[in-house]
């Protein structure tokens, strides 16, 4: 019997389909926008470890969300240590920055990660056991220009990549005494509640009530429509931070919604939060979240400096592109395909193959025998640009047929100058790619 893949995760493979969205150039494309996107904003990438110590996230996290109470992948290891695999990029990257005194060598940074995150979880469309994220951190700015550059950055991106029916919700959820005469509001709405609320969030109630209004539980929702709002508890500090974000916002003509049941589901948030939708992946269709977390540095033993940052899902992303048939890049196609007819054509194609490769040109040689239409059939197959044949004429005359594989066109090239040959008439984008 043979090993399938274990549930809730999926391979990326090297597809020719640009519809599928595991497939690899889909992926290496949206990276490389991420990327790009990031450092004309300024973020330098940061890659942390796929494993942590279970402390961290408790600590970080909050050990009565659910992400920590039921959906990570814990195990001890050899030392009987806690571990537990990265269910998500914040907590990891606080660490790095205290662990490395990054907060003291370059107090304003701005950090970027892509990488694979766990959550043991119901496994549906937009959310898996092994999801990948984009994530970005910012540290050592409090002020709302700062929240504002991380929607904006997100904006953005979604925008080069050519997403549609963008939403961007915003709250606040204020600072620590905003929230304490708060708090107390819901405690005495939810308990006129009590019995209609789910099992989680009756255990919320007396732990966090905030975290009920993040509550997908239907008859929760129901009951959180008549929630008071946080809005009208902000302290005259948050209410200033609050409408400043929205000033640029506007400013910016990034259109937003104001939600006040928007508290995000982790514990770590304050003041401004935000959630990016699309529209198109059904119950799941956020597709980016984040907001300000100014103390969870110093939770973590770091110095008490304000932080702030968002992660984005990188399968939502390319599934929503699809749904919304966005211009999608082609597979890589190699710029030229070397076809060798006889031993001794095989032994000069094969360092030329080696020489087009060290120019920069992607080329391509079937190492087998092939008939001469098999293997013209084979370039058309993979997208080739240009097919070169070489046989004993063309060794013994030292030149080749370049053929335009799109147009049919041949061109007689001296074989000593074929890369430039090839440069020149490649210096156009092949049709149907996208560079970045």
């Amino acid at each position: 019997m043979s090993i399938q893949i274990a549930p809730g995760v999926f391979d990326i493979l090297p597809l020719s389909s640009s519809e599928d969205w595991r497939a690899s150039h889909l992926w290496q494309y949206v990276e490389a926008v991420i990327r790009k996107t990031a450092r004309e904003y300024g973020y330098q990438e940061m890659r942390t470890p796929l494993f942590e110590r279970t402390e961290l996230f408790q600590r970080s996290v909050g050990e009565d969300t659910d992400i920590v109470s039921k959906e990570m992948y814990t195990f001890l290891d050899k030392g009987n240590r806690s571990m537990s695999l990265r269910p998500e990029g914040t907590a990891p990257a606080m660490r790095s920055i205290i662990e490395n005194n990054l907060s003291q060598t370059c107090p304003h940074e701005k950090f970027f990660y892509i990488g694979p995150m766990f959550r043991y979880e119901r496994s549906q469309a937009g959310r898996y056991r092994q999801h990948n994220q984009f994530g970005a951190e910012a540290i050592g700015n409090g002020s709302p220009e700062q929240d504002v550059e991380l929607i904006d950055l997100l904006y953005t991106l979604y925008q080069r990549l050519g997403l549609k029916h963008l939403q961007v919700y915003i709250n606040s959820i204020g600072d620590s005494t905003s929230r304490l005469t708060f708090k107390e509001k819901l405690k005495e709405y939810f308990s006129n509640h009590y019995n209609s609320l789910s099992e989680d969030s009756k255990v919320r109630l007396e732990k966090n009530p905030l975290r009920i209004l993040d509550s997908k539980d239907p008859g929760d929702i129901k009951i959180n429509a008549n929630a008071p709002s946080i809005l009208d508890d902000l302290s005259p500090e948050s209410k200033e931070h609050f409408e400043t974000v929205k000033r640029l916002l506007l400013q910016l003509n990034i259109p937003f919604i104001v939600n006040p049941m928007l508290v995000r589901g982790l514990d770590y948030y304050n003041k401004t939060v935000f959630e990016v939708t699309a529209g198109e992946l059904g119950a799941q269709n956020s597709v980016a979240g984040g907001g300000r977390y100014d103390g969870l540095l110093k939770s973590l033993g770091g110095p008490d400096i304000p932080s702030a940052g968002f992660g984005t899902g990188i399968e939502r992303v390319i599934q929503t592109m699809i749904k919304q048939q966005v211009a999608l890049p082609s597979p890589h196609a190699p710029d030229v395909s070397l076809i060798a007819m006889g031993q001794e054509a095989k032994t000069l194609s094969f360092s030329l193959l080696h020489d087009l490769r060290c120019q920069g040109i992607s080329t391509h040689m079937d190492f087998g025998s092939k008939k001469l239409g098999k293997a013209m059939q084979q370039a058309n197959q993979l997208h080739a640009k240009y097919a070169v044949v070489i046989g004993d004429e063309e060794i013994a005359t030292q030149t080749v047929q370049l053929k335009n594989m799109d147009t049919g066109e041949t061109r007689l090239v001296q074989l000593s100058d074929l890369g430039a040959a090839i440069k020149a008439q490649s210096a156009a984008p092949c049709k149907g790619a996208l560079h970045v």
